[in-house]
């Protein structure tokens, strides 16, 4: 696996911060740095990966009716505030939606990359 951070992440090294944060997963993780979001993804098209932001947007996918057989696939996951881009969103091939019940319909980042990232795990595993 390899981790594209684009400049909406001001990650360029490995800092004191981030080996805290990452507990050891940024020595075991390839990651490749962008100075914008559309060079990462065209450099992960150019590999033949399909592109799916996690937005709730016109048009879609339930994360729970979602039926990919791709290989190679990349989820952007946006900001905590304000969600992923629109001209990301443009450049994707589709936006996963996470079901939500209830008044609030949002889920900070890093619960919606483990939601999202644990679903498309769990529906390889074969037991």
């Amino acid at each position: 696996m390899t981790v594209f951070i684009s400049a909406d992440i001001p990650l360029t090294r490995r800092t004191k911060e981030i080996k805290k944060t990452a507990l050891g997963a940024d020595e075991t993780v390839d990651w490749k740095y962008f100075k914008t979001t559309k060079e990462a993804l065209k450099e992960l098209r150019k590999q033949g990966f399909k592109i799916f932001s996690v937005e709730q947007a016109e048009k879609s996918i339930m994360l729970n009716e979602l039926l990919l057989n791709c290989e190679k696939l990349a989820i952007v996951f946006g900001n905590e505030v304000t969600g992923v881009e629109q001209a990301t969103i443009q450049l994707s091939d589709g936006c996963i939606e996470i079901p939500q019940l209830g008044m609030k319909h949002s889920l900070n980042v890093a619960t919606a990359a483990g939601v999202v990232l644990w679903e498309l795990v769990r529906t390889k595993i074969s037991v």
